[in-house]
């Protein structure tokens, strides 16, 4: 074995010995809540496809219309050899659908993360991020140069304090404008927890402090307010939410990120945003799925989806704490059974798919040292025999905390 290959290995199995070694899982079925793992049938509780439309006969049949007329890629980026309709029609609806003047998609919410926080702040502007927030902020912010200053997970007390500190920095930090720029980045629903922002609160504090916020809508879009907009429509704040961003991946079943906001934002994006600029576009397919997804979203057959989804949350919340689980006061589809020892929800993991259930344990990085848990999520497609086969397996494997 080469030096390379040994210290791979070494720090490989490493990761082994603290629990925190990963595996690819071959899955040779659509995505649904019975899907094919290792050529095993098994339920799976553990997919952000909330309303069930990853398999969904629309999204399909709107991927293969795409397919046969524009192809499979999409030949480079949307700046370099043309911008695909598919494109444009799923970011007007985007606009349409989130109440607001434009919208720009990119390859996956990651890389709409990167290239709107790196286009709108640098090195002489302040980041303030909540402790809970994606790994991708995180890497952005690092990429961005900002000064980065974390609050404590809806800490109100604490973002105060930052923001007061951010808003007390001289003007003369600023070299190329009138004074340093302060973004707030919070999502609306944690995607570990299952738990909300304090939204109200939030807007208010940034509006006094003459902030903006970038609000991570990614498991809340198609799921709350009147429109299914998202947390932001659902609290009445859309308006006075300056960066509005989400996924076409979760409750949508597609794939790819999004931006929305004022028409002059996007037009910034467009010129700014690396990952924007310099990545090909997405397969017009995944565009002309996703466009079919808001379709549903905005219909009654969309209310519909969202109220099975919300039944089908409180059966399964019952079916959990009656087999001896505890869980959180959460308010969404995203249930986390915390385990702690990363080795031990390993094997609660591995128990449960020998019961033929799909719930991965989640361990860090994704979540700090010491508080793996099982991230447990329900869609509006799962059954009443799917949550009693769920209580049935859980049942007797750990107790309360």
């Amino acid at each position: 074995m080469s030096p390379f290959e040994r210290e791979l290995a070494d720090e490989l199995e490493a990761l082994r010995t603290q629990g925190l070694q990963r595996q690819l899982r071959q899955v040779s079925s659509p995505q649904g809540t019975r899907i094919q793992v290792d050529g095993c049938s098994v339920l799976n509780f553990s997919s952000n496809d909330y309303l069930g439309l990853a398999n969904h006969p629309a999204l399909k049949e709107a991927a293969s219309l795409a397919l046969g007329k524009y192809g499979a890629g999409a030949g480079a980026s949307r700046l370099l050899c043309g911008s695909l309709a598919p494109f444009h029609e799923l970011e007007e609806t985007l606009a349409t659908f989130k109440g607001t003047e434009a919208a720009l998609t990119f390859a996956t919410g990651y890389t709409a993360a990167l290239g709107a926080i790196v286009a709108l702040v640098g090195k002489e502007d302040v980041l303030l991020v909540d402790k809970l927030i994606h790994a991708c902020v995180i890497d952005a912010a690092r990429l961005s140069g900002a000064q980065l200053r974390i609050f404590k997970h809806n800490d109100l007390d604490d973002l105060e304090s930052k923001l007061q500190w951010a808003s007390a920095l001289p003007k003369a930090a600023a070299k190329t404008r009138s004074a340093p720029r302060i973004l707030i980045v919070t999502e609306s629903v944690f995607s570990m927890d299952g738990d909300l922002a304090p939204l109200r609160e939030i807007v208010e504090l940034k509006d006094r402090h003459g902030a903006w916020l970038l609000l991570d809508e990614a498991h809340a879009t198609g799921l709350f307010g009147e429109k299914r907009r998202g947390l932001a429509e659902a609290y009445e704040l859309g308006a006075r939410v300056e960066i509005q961003m989400g996924t076409l991946s979760k409750a949508l079943g597609a794939a790819g990120g999004f931006i929305c906001g004022r028409r002059a934002l996007i037009d910034l994006l467009i010129h700014r945003a690396r990952s924007f600029i310099f990545s090909t576009a997405p397969a017009p397919a995944a565009a002309a799925a996703a466009n079919a997804a808001l379709a549903i979203v905005q219909s009654d057959a969309g209310e519909s989806l969202r109220q099975a989804l919300w039944q089908r949350v409180d059966a399964v919340k019952n079916v959990v704490i009656n087999a001896g689980w505890s869980l959180p006061p959460v308010q969404s589809a995203i249930l986390p059974l915390h385990v702690g020892a990363e080795t031990a929800a390993v094997e609660v993991a591995a128990t449960l798919r020998e019961r033929g259930l799909f719930i991965p344990a989640i361990r860090y990085p994704t979540v700090a040292r010491g508080e793996a848990r099982l991230r447990l999520t329900v869609s509006a497609a799962h059954t009443a025999s799917d949550i009693q086969q769920l209580g049935a397996a859980l049942a007797g494997l750990r107790p309360c905390a």
